[in-house]
């Protein structure tokens, strides 16, 4: 504010609009760290910031826009699953790194029981986080429409159906699969199993899906048919691996090769394998699917589809960000590439 020329108080966001030959919300959104701004008119703002000596009130922001300067990341797993597979590092990994350069606040909560999501429920009701990030969500989740109902925004890792209406950042699931399988297909071997994850989840019905195109584009609509057999659900955890592996060899012992619809299922694969005395790759072939740390520590290493984990999570955050700086934007729909890593064990 200035007064016959001189300056009287700090400098408004509007003064810093008016320098910039910028809006007020294009300020708002470089200083509250929106990705929605342009390198160069961000560069005119900060230089504008910089020159008044604007520095923003991070309390009176939060209480005219209602915002709280913090997001949730909601991992309804148990935290044994947590701190045991990789995919659940790497996407905190990212989002973490997306957020480094703001103001925001992570929070990950865990929500296991029904009195957990009850208390989530009652959190995100009081809008005590600007935005909520979520992953290894299941098809009869009902914390996406909630969030919708609350106006709440929120993007997920993956999406619980092909219709999914939530903001979601996902990686092609049928096409690595597809991928996968059609490897292990082109090397000769035709009893290829595979075990999939909870079918409940869409992630894993995707992945079942791109098996099963492998086998029909390759061997044929009755041939592929007849392997239904060797589809055995697992659960995304070692030991389910490991169970999955001891029936499809009950089943089929003739089996030549498995996909797994992640390492570390495939290193529970692995681990019955052995214990048959069956030799990977001689006896049977074995891929895997995220291409994490436990595909360069298995022996032999692991063929796997590797998908951009870190890159989902700093996508994610973005997303989310995006949303939280404007909430009439579009949902957005995101789906990253994958690709096959070739390794000793196919």
């Amino acid at each position: 504010m200035r007064d016959n020329g001189r300056r009287t108080g700090r400098p408004t966001l509007e003064e810093v609009a008016a320098r910039a030959g910028v809006g007020r919300g294009t300020v708002s959104r470089v200083v509250n760290g929106s990705p929605l701004v342009s390198p160069e008119t961000k560069a005119v703002v900060e230089r504008a910031i910089s020159d008044l000596g604007y520095v923003p009130n991070r309390a009176a922001r939060a209480l005219a826009g209602n915002r709280n300067d913090a997001i949730a990341l909601v991992i309804p797993e148990a935290d044994s699953r947590l701190f045991a597979e990789p995919y659940f590092s790497d996407i905190i990994r990212g989002v973490d790194a997306a957020l480094a350069d703001t103001d925001t606040q992570l929070l990950l909560t865990l929500s296991r029981t029904p009195r957990e999501r009850k208390r989530l429920t009652q959190f995100f009701g009081a809008h005590r986080v600007d935005g909520v990030l979520m992953v290894s969500v299941h098809e009869d989740d009902p914390l996406p429409d909630l969030l919708e109902h609350l106006q709440m925004p929120a993007v997920l890792a993956g999406r619980r159906s092909g219709r999914e209406a939530v903001s979601y950042v996902d990686s092609d699931n049928s096409g690595g699969a597809r991928d996968a399988t059609a490897h292990l297909l082109a090397q000769g071997r035709r009893a290829v199993a595979t075990i999939t994850g909870p079918l409940d989840m869409y992630v894993a019905r995707c992945r079942l899906d791109g098996y099963r195109t492998a086998l029909r584009e390759t061997i044929g609509d009755a041939a592929a048919k007849a392997a239904e057999r060797l589809c055995v659900a697992g659960d995304f955890t070692e030991e389910g691996g490991l169970r999955a592996t001891r029936e499809i060899l009950q089943r089929c012992p003739e089996v030549d090769a498995i996909f797994a619809a992640s390492d570390v299922m495939a290193a529970g694969a692995l681990r019955a394998l052995r214990q048959a005395g069956r030799r990977v790759p001689d006896d049977v072939a074995l891929v895997g699917f995220d291409d994490s740390v436990i595909a360069r520590h298995t022996d032999p290493l692991l063929t796997s589809v590797r998908q951009p984990v870190q890159e989902m999570g700093r996508t994610m955050a973005r997303v989310l960000l995006e949303q939280i700086s404007d909430p009439s934007a579009t949902r957005r729909h995101v789906i990253l590439d994958t690709e096959l890593v070739r390794r000793e064990s196919a």
